[in-house]
């Protein structure tokens, strides 16, 4: 009971119980009724167990022989031989037509067909089951609700990997922010986890999962028999998993629970990880690896980059600060970069955090709120995408305006067959038109009374930034995706801040990003899902004349609308052989960019 029939009966577990209790001389039978043969040997395991039942003098009844078993009657033996070969192919065809019915309840209904849910989502109650008799027995339907903290970290790991992230980079960053892995999160469901961290592996089966797209898929891994012991083929088979091939996989016609992630963005990153492997160990080189452990905290800890060599600048604690470098001497060999790299680069750290978290304090104060909200309004991209849908509405109206004439002409008593031709075109630019309206969404732009309450929201980011706790301050730029590109040779240090992620292809520019994302995200994350910010950017210059410091006081921003104002540093970069004191300009831009907001940042 409970065991397939294909698997021998040495390793079913009441069938070799009865195979050892043959041994036992006391143990009160002498004799074994089948009550189906096709049902107990499956093949040829009949005659490789009825020789041990004679060995012990054991006789076996079987219906379909009408009685006892004789093994000097030929005729038994050849009909139970055509038995198990008989049992073979039922069962074949039995998981034929339970897999076929399988495929179709996904395909016409979106029906969940049972097994551990996907992280991110929980199995609940769907109301009575569609079958009258189960519904009259109690069972009830299944289908799949969003567990919201985990689909919070689903939406986390598809963003960061279409910022350019590697697998192994992602759940690092979840095992630093100590959320629970899958199996942490529901040990009852993954029992045989061993619960210990995220893995790069687990991120992957994540993103290459599409059922996070709201469709029901179903046969993406397929049951495959191999030997166990290829020299003893008696042994029998096992059950081992294999992906399946992509014509043997289907998928519901209609979505048949909530979305986590939209299709754009799965069709994203799918695509953007068959690049990677079309370009093997090309691509892989470019991949973003995983950080480090080191022994103290930094805070631009991987954020930092020459744009010599455009590789990641490692840190270096010296008595005046930690600065952060980039040695020559670690280019490959042969390097084109190797031309113009100075032996060594250096970007101090406590001054450009000065001058960035200055500017962001400064950017939502009281005194430029307005300004800065009327010009984020005005700044979202949603211009194409308008212009986009009404250029369908047109092309929609006019093909109708055609079609109606095309009728009037008919009902006038001009011959149809004149008009086949452009009646099919008509038709085909309406279902175009149609289709393009169905497929591009209404431009969805923040108002001014909701920027006011994503500032509102912030609070004082100057207080939130000056923390003194490194960990929560590099968290809080990671959060934001904070990037800085350094140029020794014009010693600028280019900032870029943006959030990590994407927005669809609609690409609408919102807002800009502090600090406390995380509040944002907290307060309109069930309220706004796929709400976006702006990418701000910001440039510290260095002028290399004694005691001079250039400055853009009361200058206005023309993108931004806000009077922006400098204050002299020490040094903001040097290199190694540096000459005479230097001063900083700080010159602040917007530039809109498709971001998305997307998860707790705590």
């Amino acid at each position: 009971m409970g065991q397939s029939r294909s698997v021998p009966w040495e390793r079913r577990e009441e069938a070799a119980r009865l195979l050892a209790a043959l041994k036992n001389p006391y143990r009160g039978w002498n004799a074994v009724v089948v009550g189906e043969g096709t049902r107990c040997w499956f093949g040829n395991q009949f005659s490789l167990v009825a020789p041990r039942f004679a060995a012990y003098g054991v006789d076996l009844w079987v219906p379909e022989l009408g009685g006892k078993f004789d093994a000097r009657n030929s005729s038994h033996k050849m009909l139970m031989s055509v038995l198990g070969g008989m049992s073979e192919p039922e069962r074949q065809h039995v998981q034929a037509r339970v897999r076929a019915a399988m495929d179709a309840q996904v395909v016409n209904e979106g029906r969940h067909q049972g097994g551990r849910a996907p992280y991110g989502y929980v199995v609940g109650d769907g109301g009575p089951h569609p079958n009258p008799r189960k519904a009259s027995e109690g069972y009830r339907l299944r289908v799949l609700a969003i567990d919201e903290p985990s689909a919070e970290v689903v939406r986390r790991i598809f963003a960061e990997y279409l910022s350019g992230r590697g697998d192994r980079a992602i759940a690092t960053g979840l095992n630093r922010d100590r959320i629970p892995c899958p199996s942490a999160r529901r040990p009852d469901q993954n029992r045989h986890r061993l619960a210990d961290g995220w893995q790069g592996s687990t991120v992957r089966a994540i993103l290459d999962n599409p059922r996070y797209t709201g469709f029901a898929f179903f046969g993406r891994w397929a049951r495959q028999e191999t030997l166990l012991d290829p020299d003893d083929v008696a042994a029998g088979y096992v059950i081992r998993f294999r992906r399946a091939s992509a014509d043997r996989i289907v998928r519901s016609r209609k979505p048949a629970h909530p979305a986590i992630v939209s299709v754009e963005e799965f069709t994203q990153a799918h695509l953007l990880r068959k690049s990677k492997s079309a370009g093997e160990l090309k691509t892989a080189r470019k991949t973003e690896r995983a950080e480090r452990p080191t022994k103290r905290p930094y805070l631009f800890r991987g954020i930092v980059r020459c744009t010599a060599c455009g590789r990641k600048m490692e840190a270096s604690p010296r008595a005046r600060g930690v600065y952060y470098r980039c040695p020559a001497r670690t280019l490959a060999p042969g390097s084109p970069a190797l031309a113009t790299h100075p032996p060594t680069v250096y970007l101090r750290e406590d001054v450009l955090q000065e001058a960035v978290n200055g500017w962001l304090g400064r950017l939502i104060a009281p005194e430029n709120r307005d300004r800065t909200v009327a010009s984020l309004v005005e700044s979202q991209g949603i211009s194409s995408a308008v212009n986009g849908r009404e250029a369908a509405k047109a092309r929609l109206a006019k093909a109708e305006a055609q079609l109606s004439r095309f009728q009037e002409a008919i009902k006038a008593g001009i011959d149809p067959l004149a008009l086949v031709e452009p009646m099919n075109e008509a038709q085909a630019v309406r279902a175009a038109a149609r289709a393009e309206l169905e497929g591009t969404p209404a431009p969805d732009a923040l108002s001014a009374a909701e920027v006011h309450a994503m500032i509102d929201s912030l609070g004082n980011v100057e207080e939130a930034l000056a923390d003194a706790n490194i960990e929560s301050v590099a968290s809080l730029y990671r959060a934001i995706d904070l990037q800085v590109r350094y140029t020794h040779t014009a010693h600028e240090a280019d900032v870029i801040i943006k959030p990590v992620g994407r927005v669809n292809s609609a690409r609408v520019r919102e807002g800009l990003l502090t600090p406390s994302e995380r509040e944002i995200s907290r307060a309109h994350r069930a309220e706004r899902h796929a709400a976006t910010l702006s990418q701000a950017r910001c440039s510290a210059s260095i002028t290399r004349e004694n005691a001079r410091v250039e400055s853009h006081r009361g200058t206005e921003s023309a993108l931004c609308g806000v009077a922006w104002s400098t204050y002299p540093h020490r040094m903001v970069g040097e290199e190694r052989a540096a000459d005479g004191t230097v001063g900083c300009s700080l010159r602040c831009t917007v530039t809109p960019a498709p971001v998305r907001k997307w998860a707790n940042w705590s």
